[in-house]
């Protein structure tokens, strides 16, 4: 319970923090002295990484109101900021929250687009319940973690590549998740990834962790980015001491 409220007091879920602080000073005053000295151990000899990209916090207050949406069946109207900064004001019958690493999704049937839709909860705001029932509909999967990675896949970005990778797709999707892109097999030994992300360098530096001979389709920028990180490989291989 003690790990699991300072993990809470310093994650992704904003107005808990301070909460999660006071039940643990008041867990901490009556740990028996064998347990308490077991915490401090593990306090004072734990450091703790950042994540290079801070992570989006979400409101708790939305999360609790989408939750109990989601057990009620019970319609809500949000406002929504897209990728892009855009807003716009959605009703929709909420039927899952995912959390996928740092981050919380929601499943939720559009009543303005008329289909699902999965909403980064992070920019969710001014989440209200309408008051009206819905019935429930079937899922558009089974594995609702398995459907919000590959909607994640794909959802809009700044670079989408194509890459010809020079394996067989068997082991490559063993290593490749729904979640980082899809898998078309090309012939016996290739097979084609379509991929995206905001960076070029994380798509690089992604590709090249594979582990396999590959060629860029598309684009073209990150062919230009292979050929400057080529260029600074070899020069790095030039200076350095064999």
């Amino acid at each position: 319970m003690v790990i699991g409220l300072r993990t809470a007091a310093t994650g992704t879920v904003e107005g808990i923090e301070e909460t999660s602080v006071r039940a643990l000073a008041k867990l901490e005053q009556v740990l028996p002295p064998r347990l308490r000295r077991r915490i401090d151990a593990l306090h004072s000899h734990t450091v703790s990484i950042p994540y290079d990209t801070p992570a989006p916090t979400v409101d708790s207050h939305t999360l609790a109101t989408l939750s109990l949406a989601c057990r009620d069946q019970e319609r809500v109207r949000f406002e929504y900021r897209n990728h892009r900064g855009e807003g716009s004001r959605r009703a929709a019958e909420p039927y899952r929250l995912v959390r996928w690493g740092r981050r919380w999704y929601l499943v939720a049937w559009d009543l303005d687009r008329n289909d699902w839709r999965t909403f980064r909860a992070d920019r969710v705001a001014a989440c209200t319940p309408v008051g009206a029932r819905f019935t429930p509909r079937d899922l558009p999967d089974d594995d609702i973690g398995d459907y919000v990675s590959r909607q994640v896949s794909v959802a809009p970005r700044k670079y989408h590549a194509k890459l010809r990778l020079h394996a067989p797709i068997e082991p490559m999707r063993e290593r490749i998740t729904a979640a980082v892109g899809t898998l078309e097999r090309a012939d016996e030994r290739t097979c084609i990834l379509s991929t995206s992300n905001d960076s070029l360098e994380r798509l690089a530096v992604y590709v090249a962790l594979l582990g396999v001979d590959f060629e860029v389709i598309e684009p073209d920028e990150l062919v230009e980015h292979f050929r400057t990180l080529s260029d600074r490989y070899a020069r790095a291989a030039r200076k350095t001491p064999a």
